[in-house]
């Protein structure tokens, strides 16, 4: 009988119109914030790309002029290859170790809830603080075997950053994937053994398959990050040497900041930046969300 009521209670006509009129009223912050956050700072930064300015109080309308300065840039291309490179392998090793460690520790191990917070503990850190941490690993080990730093070889730095964001975003990925795993159905599992499917078999048509939301989610996410990757691009090896290990964030950051005489090409790139990772990130969700399987 209490169930009744109050499911009664919840589809009474008055209480829904109340729910309908005060819901924008609870709204209306968090949308205020956003626009104010995020809206408005990106329609503005879209609307001086077109302009040349050292100051928001002194602004030339100057067309299209930014963006051909922008692709003309040697480093802003240069850290955009370097970026695409960086972003493949990462993306790549992270999504493989990552399900490779969460598929083990669904497999009903003894201490896999302390290695799952083991593994996840990185991802709390800070940017700055890791790239510094690792700075000083990294530069430790390699003057000592290689007699180099991250500084001074690019190859170095390129492979110090794989290294970086892979140890940071595993932990992460895996709860996720372990997640994916956890929803498999127990019953197709048991119908495909009882077929004689072997492990192998198993694993290729059942649970991957059936994690492929899963998949999508991280591949976005890694490949997003991979993409945005700026504190600890800056703190590792801050586009060092000569700004061969520069990534797109970082050559924007630059660009702006740096910039003496006209901040619209380093908005203009920012602009560039926010299509190109928007339309991979689509093609990426486009693509996987098609290999989900159909329950």
């Amino acid at each position: 009988m209490k169930t009744r009521h109050s499911s009664k209670s919840v589809r009474n006509p008055s209480q829904l119109r109340s729910m309908r009129m005060f819901a924008p009223l609870f709204l209306m912050p968090t949308f205020l914030a956003f626009c104010i956050g995020f809206v408005w700072p990106f329609l503005q930064g879209i609307y001086l790309s077109f302009f040349r300015f050292k100051t928001l109080r002194f602004t030339t309308f100057v067309g299209l002029d930014n963006y051909k300065q922008a692709f003309a840039d040697e480093s802003f291309l240069r850290a955009f290859f370097f970026t695409v490179a960086f972003t493949v392998i990462s993306v790549a090793i992270i999504n493989l170790a990552a399900f490779a460690i969460a598929y083990v520790l669904t497999k009903g191990i003894a201490g896999s809830t302390l290695f799952r917070t083991i593994f996840f503990m990185p991802n709390l850190i800070g940017g700055i603080v890791l790239g510094y941490i690792w700075k000083m690993i990294l530069d430790g080990v390699i003057i000592r075997f290689l007699g180099s730093t991250l500084a001074l070889n690019a190859t170095y730095g390129f492979w110090g950053l794989i290294v970086l964001l892979c140890w940071q975003q595993i932990g992460y990925m895996m709860i996720i994937y372990v997640a994916g795993l956890q929803n498999i159905p127990v019953e197709y599992v048991e119908a495909a053994k009882i077929d004689g499917a072997n492990g192998r078999q198993i694993l290729w048509h059942i649970t991957i398959p059936s994690v492929m939301p899963s998949v999508t989610i991280c591949t976005f996410l890694t490949l997003t990050n991979s993409f945005k990757l700026f504190d600890q691009n800056l703190a590792l090896t801050g586009g060092a040497p000569f700004r061969q290990t520069e990534m797109l964030a970082l050559n924007i950051y630059q660009s702006f900041y740096t910039s003496t005489t006209n901040m619209g090409v380093g908005q203009a790139k920012a602009v560039i930046f926010f299509v190109v990772v928007v339309i991979i990130a689509l093609a990426q969700l486009y693509f996987t969300r098609s290999k989900e399987a159909q329950e």
